[in-house]
C-alpha cells in the first residue's frame, strides 16, 4: 500500500528536540512506494514576496513556503513598514505594496542564511529613499555580494561595508529615484559568481521609472533561476526584453497586484524521486508537473537516462526505479539545476559506472563549498573520488557507515541523508540545518521509512 505524506508546519523546538544532534536514516525492508507533497517553492516564494511589496495594492500569495529563508524575508518586509499577513496553516501571506515604494526611510533588517533576501533586498533599499542597514547570518556574510554593489554604487547609493569589504552586513544610502529624467538607466554587470545579482535587479527594476538595461559582461547570460525570474515578472505585469546580451524592461513598468499560487518546491521534489531510483521503488510527488517552471525538473532527465521510467499522473509527475535500483553512470552538465549536485552525488557509489558532475564551479560559493563538501563526505563513506575546480567524478563504490557532516547546508543534509536508504548506519549531523527550506524534511522521511 502505498504511503502518503501531508507536509505540515512544525517547531522549530519540537523539531530539534525530536531529532537532537543527529539523525540515524532508516533503510526500509522493501523498494518504496510513496506519495508525498512538498513544500512551496522557495526561489518562488521569495521572488513572490518582493514583486507583491513593489505592486500596488494587495496581493496574495498561495502556497507560499514557510522555513528559515522565507520567514527571514517576510520579517524584513515587516521591518520595513510593508503591510504582511500571514496564514501558516493556510500557506498564504497577502502583501499591501505601494507601487514602488518602501514604507519607512530608516531601517535594519536581518536576512539570515537566505541569499535571494540579501540579493533582492539590497537592490530594492539601494534604489529607496534612506538609510537602510542589511545584516545577515555568518555564513551569509561569506557569500559574495560585491558585483551587485559595483552596479548599485555605479546607479548612485552609497553602500559601507561594515565587516568585510563586498559582504554584508551594510550601511546603504538609497538612490531614491534620483535618475536623470527621461534617460534609461544603463548599467553592466558579471553573474558569474550568483545569478541572483541580475534577478535582483531584474525585479526591483519598476523602481527605476525611466527604465533599465542591464548588459551582461561575463560569459554566462542566462540561467534557469533568471528565466524563473523574467516569467514570474511577466506574470506579475512586467515585461522582459533579452537580446543575448541584454536584459531591458521599458521605462513605466510596474507590478500589478492579485493573486499567485506558488509551486511546489521541485529541488525538494527531487529527493523523493532520487529515493525511488535507490531503492527501485515509486515515488510520486503532489501537484509537480511538466509545467512547474522550475529548472530543476531537468534532473528527472537524468534518472531517466540513469534507468528510471518517469511518467505523468494525475496526481503529479511519478518516477519508478530499476529493478533492485540498477542506475547506470552519467555525465551531466548540471549548471542550470546545480541544487541537485549534491542529490546525484548521492547516488552516484551505487551507480554502475562513473557519475561525473561538472560546470558546478558556482556551488562552491554558496551556503558551503559544495563540491568540496560532496568529495569530503563520499571519502567519509569510504568512496572514491575526484574534486575538480568545477566538477566532481563519482566512482562506484560501496558506502560505509558514517556520520556524514552537513556544515550548515540544508542540501548537503538532505541528499546524503539518501544514502542511509541503501546503506545500514548513515547518521546526518545537524540535521535542522534543513529548515532553511524544508524544515520537517527529517520529520516526514522518518514516518516514510518505518510505517
Amino acid at each position: 500500500m502505498r504511503k502518503a505524506a501531508q507536509l505540515r508546519s512544525a517547531g522549530r523546538e519540537r523539531n530539534s528536540d525530536a531529532m537532537g544532534g543527529s539523525y540515524e536514516v532508516h533503510k526500509p525492508a522493501a523498494p518504496i512506494d510513496w506519495v508525498v507533497e512538498v513544500p512551496g517553492s522557495k526561489s518562488m516564494t521569495n521572488r513572490a514576496l518582493l514583486m507583491a511589496a513593489l505592486a500596488d495594492g494587495v496581493t496574495t500569495l498561495k502556497g507560499v513556503l514557510f522555513s528559515d529563508d522565507s520567514r527571514n524575508f517576510l520579517g524584513s518586509l515587516q521591518s520595513l513598514g510593508f503591510g504582511v499577513e500571514i496564514d501558516e496553516a493556510a500557506k498564504t501571506v497577502t502583501v499591501e505594496g505601494l507601487n514602488g515604494s518602501v514604507p519607512v526611510t530608516e531601517g535594519v533588517i536581518y536576512v539570515g542564511s537566505a541569499g535571494t533576501a540579501a540579493r533582492f533586498l539590497t537592490a530594492m533599499l539601494a534604489l529607496a529613499e534612506g538609510t537602510f542597514v542589511v545584516n545577515a547570518s555568518e555564513q551569509m556574510k561569506k557569500r559574495p555580494m560585491k558585483p551587485l554593489f559595483g552596479v548599485l554604487e555605479c546607479m548612485g547609493a552609497e553602500i559601507t561595508c561594515l565587516e568585510t569589504e563586498g559582504c554584508l552586513p551594510v550601511r546603504i544610502r538609497g538612490i531614491g529615484g534620483r535618475f536623470p529624467a527621461h534617460e534609461m538607466c544603463r548599467t553592466r554587470l558579471d553573474i558569474s559568481e550568483s545569478t541572483q545579482f541580475l534577478s535582483a535587479l531584474l525585479l526591483v527594476s519598476p523602481m527605476v521609472k525611466q527604465g533599465l538595461c542591464v548588459e551582461i559582461t561575463s560569459a554566462r547570460k542566462d540561467g534557469a533561476y533568471i528565466r524563473i525570474t523574467r516569467r514570474m515578472m511577466e506574470q506579475f505585469g512586467v515585461k522582459v526584453d533579452f537580446d543575448g546580451v541584454n536584459y531591458t524592461i521599458q521605462g513605466g513598468s510596474a507590478y500589478r497586484s492579485g493573486c499567485c499560487q506558488i509551486e511546489p518546491d521541485v529541488s525538494a521534489a527531487c529527493y523523493f524521486y532520487a529515493a525511488a531510483a535507490l531503492t527501485g521503488g515509486k515515488a510520486v510527488v503532489r501537484h509537480v508537473t511538466r509545467e512547474c517552471m522550475q529548472g530543476d525538473l531537468k534532473f528527472l532527465d537524468v534518472l531517466a537516462q540513469m534507468g528510471c521510467t518517469v511518467r505523468d499522473t494525475p496526481d503529479g509527475i511519478e518516477v519508478q526505479g530499476a529493478a533492485e535500483g540498477r542506475m547506470k553512470g552519467v555525465t551531466v552538465d548540471m549548471k542550470d539545476f546545480s541544487d541537485q549536485a549534491m542529490t546525484l552525488a548521492a547516488l552516484a557509489p551505487f551507480a554502475d559506472g562513473d557519475v561525473r558532475i561538472r560546470n558546478i564551479g558556482h556551488i562552491r560559493l554558496q551556503e558551503s563549498d559544495r563540491i568540496h563538501a560532496i568529495a569530503t563526505e563520499l571519502a567519509r563513506l569510504g568512496i572514491s573520488c575526484e574534486e575538480e575546480a568545477d566538477a566532481v567524478t563519482v566512482h562506484p563504490g560501496t558506502p560505509v557507515p558514517a556520520e556524514v557532516q552537513t556544515y550548515d547546508d540544508h542540501r548537503i543534509a538532505m541528499a546524503f541523508a539518501l544514502v542511509g536508504l541503501r546503506t545500514e548506519g548513515i547518521r546526518i549531523a545537524d540535521p535542522m540545518c534543513c529548515r532553511k527550506t524544508f524544515e520537517n524534511y527529517f520529520e516526514v522521511l522518518e514516518r516514510l521509512t518505518t510505517t
